[in-house]
C-alpha cells in the first residue's frame, strides 16, 4: 500500500494546519457580522504565521546541525579506523622485526654451540688418543702464578690509557713499542729486589704513578715544546727521589737508580712523540712553501704578461716605423735613400733585440727556465750565511731588491745568478745537497745555508762552469753604518777628552 506523500514546502505545511484553517474561518463570518472583529482576526492569523516561519526556520536549523554532526562523526570514525589500521601494522612490523632478531640471534648461538661440540669432541678424542690426566697441583701453580703476574702487569699500567698521535706513525709506533718494552723489563727487573710486601706496595704505586705522569707530559706535548717536556720529567723525577729519600732509607738507593733510569728511557719516548708534531709542522711548512711557490710563480706571469706586451708594442712600433720609411724610400732621392737605408738597419737591429727579448719571455711563460740566485747580506747574517733560491723573472735583479726590502736591515748582495731550462729541478738539487748546511731544518721555506763562500764558489761552478760567480761582498749600507758608528763613537771621545 502507498504511503502518502509528505509535503516538501512550507507553505504545504503552513495550509496543513488545523489553528490556521479555524482562524481564516472566524476572520470571513466576522467579515459579514463585524468588520472590525475581522480586521483583528487578521492582525493575529499574520503573527501566528510569523511565529510558524521562525518555528520552521529553527527546525531547519536543527536538521543542519544534525547533519553537520553526522559527517563530522562519520569522518572521526574513518579516521578511528585508519589509526587502528596503523596501529596494527606498526605492531606487526615490530613483532616481525624482534622475530627476525630472535632468529639470528638463535643461528648464531647454534652455530657457537657447533662449534663447542666439535671442539669438545676433538679435546675428548685427543685427551683419549694421548691418555693424558688432569695436571697436577705444580703445574696449576705454575699457571695460577702466571695468571697472577699478568693481572699485575696490568695494575701497574695506568687505568685510562691516552692514545698518543706517535700510534697513528708506523715508525714512530714501532719506535715508541721498543721504548715501552725497555721500560718493562726494567721494571720486572727492579720488582725482583723488594721482598717485602710493603716495599713492593711502594715500588708497584711508584710504577702507576711515574706512568701517568708520563701520559700526561706526552698528552700536553706541542711543537717546539720538547725542552719543556724534558724539564717537566726530570722535575717529576727529582721530585720522586726526594720523596723516597724522606722515606724509607733502605730502599732510597734502588728507588733512585730506578727513577734515574727511568728518566731516560721517557725521554726517549717524549722525543718519539715529539717527532710527530716536527713532521707535521714539515707537513705545514712545504705546503706554505707550495703555496709561496705558486703566489710567486703567479706574480712572474703577470709581470711576464706585461713585458711581452710591452714587447709587442715596440715590435708593432718599429715594424710601422720601417715600412713607413720604405715608402718613403721609393719617392727620396739618392742622397735621403742611403739614409733611410742607414735608418732602416738600425731598426731592424733593435728589432732583432726585442725578438730575441720575446723569445726569452715566451720561453720563461711555457716552460721551467729561470735563475738561480746566490745572495748573502753581511750585516744582518753574517759572512757565513747565503739565501739560495730561484726566480722565473726576466730580470732577476728585481726578486732580489724585493727580498732586500723586506724585513731586513740590510740589502742583499749578488754572488751568482745561474740560468737553467729546469730552474725548480736545478733548485732542488742544490737545496738537497746542502740539507745539512741549511740554517733552519724545520721550516724548508726558509733557504739559507751556513756555508763558506769557497765551498759554495766551488758548487756554483760544479753546477754551471760557465756561470760568473761574484766573491765580493759589498754590504755598502753595512759598511757605511759601521763608519757612521765610528765617527759619533770619535766625537764622543773627544768630548770627553775636552771636558
Amino acid at each position: 500500500m502507498n504511503q502518502p506523500q509528505k509535503p516538501n514546502s512550507k507553505k504545504a505545511r503552513l495550509l496543513d494546519h488545523p489553528i490556521l484553517w479555524l482562524i481564516c474561518i472566524c476572520a470571513l463570518l466576522a467579515f459579514w457580522v463585524f468588520p472590525p472583529c475581522a480586521i483583528a482576526a487578521i492582525v493575529l492569523l499574520i503573527m501566528y504565521c510569523m511565529e510558524l516561519h521562525a518555528f520552521f526556520k529553527q527546525i531547519k536549523t536543527i536538521d543542519e546541525y544534525k547533519k553537520n554532526t553526522k559527517d563530522e562523526i562519520h569522518k572521526e570514525m574513518l579516521n578511528l579506523e585508519r589509526l587502528r589500521a596503523y596501529v596494527k601494522e606498526e605492531r606487526f612490523l615490530t613483532l616481525r622485526n624482534d622475530i627476525e632478531k630472535a632468529e639470528k640471534k638463535l643461528s648464531s648461538e647454534q652455530k657457537k654451540v657447533e662449534k663447542l661440540s666439535y671442539l669438545h669432541s676433538a679435546i675428548s678424542s685427543y685427551i683419549s688418543k694421548f691418555q693424558l690426566s688432569e695436571p697436577s697441583r705444580p703445574e696449576l701453580a705454575k699457571i695460577e702464578k702466571l695468571i697472577e703476574e699478568i693481572e699485575i702487569d696490568n695494575l701497574m699500567q695506568p687505568t685510562a690509557e691516552i692514545k698518543l698521535h706517535s700510534s697513528d706513525v708506523k715508525d714512530l709506533r714501532k719506535q715508541f713499542k721498543e721504548i715501552n718494552s725497555v721500560i718493562d723489563s726494567t721494571l720486572n727487573e727492579y720488582e725482583k729486589r723488594y721482598n717485602t710486601k710493603s716495599n713492593l706496595a711502594i715500588y708497584r704505586l711508584m710504577v702507576v704513578a711515574l706512568r701517568s705522569e708520563l701520559q700526561n707530559i706526552l698528552y700536553v706535548m706541542k711543537f717546539g715544546k720538547l725542552e719543556d717536556a724534558e724539564e717537566s720529567i726530570t722535575a717529576i723525577c727529582d721530585k720522586y727521589i726526594k720523596i723516597a729519600a724522606d722515606g724509607n732509607q733502605s730502599i732510597a738507593p734502588t728507588i733512585t737508580r730506578f727513577v734515574l733510569q727511568m728518566k731516560s728511557l721517557f725521554i726517549d719516548a717524549a722525543k718519539v712523540e715529539y717527532e710527530y708534531y716536527l713532521r707535521k709542522e714539515r707537513m705545514k711548512e712545504e705546503q706554505r712553501a707550495l703555496r709561496e711557490q705558486m703566489r710567486q710563480e703567479a706574480e712572474e706571469r703577470k709581470a711576464l704578461e706585461q713585458q711581452q706586451k710591452q714587447i709587442e708594442k715596440e715590435e708593432s712600433k718599429y715594424t710601422t716605423e720601417m715600412q713607413k720609411l720604405r715608402e718613403q724610400m721609393e719617392t727620396a732621392t739618392v742622397k735621403k735613400q742611403a739614409q733611410l737605408a742607414d735608418r732602416i738597419k738600425e731598426l731592424e737591429s733593435m728589432l732583432s733585440a726585442v725578438s730575441t727579448k720575446k723569445e726569452e719571455i715566451a720561453k720563461l711563460q711555457h716552460g721551467k727556465a729561470g735563475y738561480i740566485y746566490v745572495i748573502s747580506n753581511l750585516g744582518s747574517f753574517g759572512d757565513r750565511v747565503f739565501k739560495i733560491g730561484m726566480t722565473r723573472r726576466l730580470d732577476p735583479q728585481e726578486r732580489i731588491d724585493e727580498l732586500g726590502s723586506a724585513s731586513v736591515p740590510f740589502s742583499f748582495d749578488v754572488h751568482s745568478f745561474i740560468f737553467s731550462e729546469d730552474a725548480p729541478a736545478l733548485e732542488n738539487a742544490v737545496h738537497k745537497r746542502l740539507h745539512e748546511n741549511r740554517v733552519n731544518k724545520v721550516n724548508l721555506r726558509k733557504e739559507f745555508f751556513n756555508i763558506s763562500i769557497d765551498e759554495l764558489e766551488s758548487l756554483v761552478h760544479e753546477l754551471e762552469p760557465s756561470a760568473e760567480f761574484n766573491r765580493t761582498m759589498a754590504a755598502e749600507q753595512y759598511r757605511q753604518s759601521l763608519s757612521i758608528n765610528e765617527i759619533f763613537t770619535d766625537c764622543e771621545a773627544e768630548e770627553d777628552f775636552e771636558d
